[in-house]
């Protein structure tokens, strides 16, 4: 099949090429940006039939002004507490003119000023949701006229609430992509100069991963608009990151094996056929469980995991194409100047020296024969090696006790926010769940007199856990009623979340008078359903992508055991880098973290495992024995996958710098996950595990290994 491929691409190159700048062209031109179906709320990622969905349904039907999104301006003085005329300062904020967005601005003399008289607050309510572009627009602009409205009066003022953190987070997110997309560029053209030490070798991954990314982001904002479905505001970056990084992973073994064909005298064509022949069926298999993995997402409930595993197995499906079309059709155009100026290479004909030693291109200016080393050790101490791969895997998992995921997302923004900063000072004098009320619902089918109601809200209002209720409001026909309730604990806190998916529910549900039927609503509740539908997706996509790993690898490597063992190697890699990210972040742990990264570390892992294992079992049918092929599979694949290893992390490792927790979680993670399962899980326990279940590991399927051969030290040859 890949051999037809090849001959077919490198047949008509140019009309490859061609096709793909038209359809890429068409489809960038023609489709919306990816922004317009970005959603920030991952709380909106609910089913619908979630009670936190069906009370915004509830009270936009019934309550249209409450339903609306709102952010508090926090009013204090630095240091010390509010005076009579700070209060009056305050209050004429309410009276600065409104963008068209807003449609209130209030100053409660009596709710709105702390005990303490540390802080004023005021409520600013807006036409749309908090994600929308002109709510992002008030909000900016209500920033800069209250901050000039107290200029001089030594006040501080800020912004937070639903409206300011969507706003902020917004801003944050463009941030980080434009900062995650340069360094990551720059990391890749850096890393592949020092690889192939050639311009046109290492702009080749930029300029096809580039088209194709273009056209992946113009397909999923096509859908997301005609399907009428939202993506996280995180689906940019996380492409940009999945794309360049498993893209340039697909060129990088593909160029290697084309540089080999070329140093062993190929003409470029013939060296197109036959490297895209050779690493078809591995980078294929490979994309296959990465998009199989992506591709379980969409049993999730939430729909934040729905549209981003379909938008990234598109991304890869994309990618895999562009690597076996356009880059071989690219390379059939180049030929040897691919690699200029390489002598030798570039003239044509093979260099002198022979093969490449071990390492090649990826260990250039080391000794030769480093590999060959690490592989002789492989083979020769294989449960010597096993052991302390395992040893090393099981300490750095001990730390999964210690994951506490967060569903705060004002701890996701950058902590030099207006958000994050006016929420804290809003804290010095309010319970930390002022900024977001729980809202209980009383529906009944007859009108709600006020003793009812009285005592509903009386026995809500004893709850250990409620601060304070708010004055109730009650529909235009009498059967609504809206509870705000404000709690003790921050309103996103495993506490908060606990109470108002427990107690509080329990308590409303038995308080509620004969007739009538109670809704839990707010930010408190959304997140605590976010909480249980997490558990759930954890739990069926697990063990899905689990399966789904194990049937690849079966129909790849046509066995039984081998699959197992590489899916249960590469799951320990996975444990591993979870308990390390859970004792450097402790409690700031995003709660995505853990799904995203077992989905990224074990499909990543399993496309280093495949090419390992491919040339395992390709040593055993040349004859080798079990740890002599072993030892040669680590030499000849030890280089492919250490410089596409170290091009991926370096890729994820760009999320460091990006400011955002979140993004810097998953960077600090995936980097680690990556580097465990290449270079302690590939080049290590995979082998070992071969060499120590010969045979048996490929039942039923028959290498049939001779023990006549003995060790040697392979000549190697780069990415074979």
């Amino acid at each position: 099949m890949f051999a037809a491929v090849a001959r077919a691409v490198t047949r008509r190159p140019w009309l490859v090429i061609v096709s793909w700048l038209v359809v890429a062209g068409a489809l960038i031109l023609v489709a919306p940006g990816i922004s317009t179906v970005t959603n920030p709320d991952q709380a909106a990622s609910l089913p619908s039939g979630s009670e936190s969905a069906r009370a915004a349904a509830l009270a936009e039907r019934e309550f249209p002004d409450s339903a609306r999104s709102t952010a508090v301006l926090v009013v204090t003085r630095p240091g010390g507490t509010l005076s009579g005329t700070d209060l009056a300062s305050a209050g004429r904020l309410a009276d600065l003119p409104r963008p068209p967005a807003v449609t209130g601005m209030a100053f409660d003399p009596v709710r709105g000023v702390a005990a303490n008289r540390r802080v004023a607050m005021l409520v600013v309510s807006f036409a749309g949701p908090a994600e929308r572009a002109d709510t992002r627009s008030a909000v900016t602009l209500l920033r800069h006229s209250s901050a000039t409205a107290l200029a001089g009066t030594g006040l501080s003022v800020g912004m937070t609430g639903q409206a300011a953190v969507a706003a902020d987070t917004k801003g944050a997110f463009d941030h980080a992509t434009v900062i995650v997309t340069v360094a990551t560029l720059a990391l890749i053209v850096t890393l592949l100069l020092l690889i192939f030490r050639s311009p046109v070798a290492a702009l080749l991954p930029l300029l096809t991963v580039g088209l194709g990314y273009g056209v992946v982001t113009a397909l999923v904002a096509s859908a997301g608009r005609l399907l009428g479905f939202q993506v996280g505001q995180e689906l940019p970056t996380m492409l940009t990151v999945v794309l360049f990084g498993i893209g340039t992973d697909y060129v990088l073994f593909l160029l290697f094996r084309y540089q080999e064909r070329l140093r062993a005298g190929d003409r470029p064509t013939e060296a197109v056929v036959t490297a895209l022949t050779r690493v078809g069926e591995a980078v294929a298999s490979a994309a296959l469980a990465v998009i199989a993995a992506f591709g379980a997402l969409i049993l999730a409930r939430l729909g934040f995991y729905r549209t981003l595993g379909p938008a990234l197995a598109i991304g890869v499906a994309v990618t895999l194409l562009a690597a076996l079309t356009l880059v071989p059709a690219v390379l059939t155009v180049l030929g040897r100047w691919v690699f200029w100026p390489a002598r030798g290479l570039a003239r044509g004909g093979a260099p002198s020296g022979g093969p490449v030693a071990a390492g090649g291109p990826v260990l250039a200016g080391s000794r030769p024969g480093r590999v060959a080393v690490l592989g002789r050790l492989v083979g020769r101490r294989p449960l010597l090696v096993l052991l302390g791969g395992v040893l090393l895997l099981g300490g750095l998992g001990v730390g999964l006790g210690s994951v506490h995921p967060s569903y705060d997302p004002v701890g996701q923004l950058p902590a030099g926010t207006e958000s994050s900063r006016a929420f804290r000072q809003l804290q010095l004098g309010f319970p930390a769940g002022a900024l977001n009320p729980t809202t209980v619902y009383l529906r009944s089918e007859a009108p709600i007199g006020p003793t009812q109601l009285g005592r509903f809200v009386s026995r809500l209002a004893a709850l250990p856990g409620v601060a304070s209720p708010l004055p109730p409001v009650v529909s235009t026909d009498g059967r609504t009623a809206q509870v705000p309730l404000v709690l003790s604990a921050q309103p996103y806190s495993t506490a908060a979340l606990n109470l108002v998916d427990g107690p509080l529910r329990d308590r409303a549900r038995a308080a509620a008078p004969a007739g009538t039927t109670v809704l839990l609503g707010g930010q408190t509740m959304a997140y605590a359903e976010v909480r249980d539908a997490t558990h759930r997706d954890l739990a069926v996509i697990f063990p899905v992508a689990a399966a789904l790993f194990v049937l690849i690898l079966g129909g790849l490597l046509r066995a039984l055991l081998a699959p197992v063992q590489l899916v249960v190697l590469v799951v320990a890699g996975f444990a591993a880098t979870l308990g390390a990210t859970a004792w450097l972040f402790a409690d700031s742990l995003a709660f995505s973290i853990p799904i995203v990264l077992y989905l990224f570390v074990t499909a990543i892992g399993t496309d280093y495992n495949i090419l390992i294992t491919a040339r395992l079992r390709e040593e055993l049918r040349d004859g080798r024995g079990p740890r002599e092929a072993a030892a040669l599979a680590v030499a000849h694949a030890g280089p492919s996958v250490a410089a596409a290893a170290v091009i991926l992390a370096g890729t994820f490792a760009a999320l460091l710098i990006s400011g955002v927790p979140f993004f810097v979680q998953i960077g600090f993670a995936v980097t680690l996950g990556i580097a465990l399962v290449a270079f302690v899980v590939s080049l290590f326990a995979v082998p070992a595990c071969g060499a120590l279940s010969g045979a048996a590991g490929w039942w039923p399927s028959r290498p049939r290994p001779s023990t006549t051969v003995k060790m040697k030290t392979p000549r190697v040859v780069a990415g074979r």
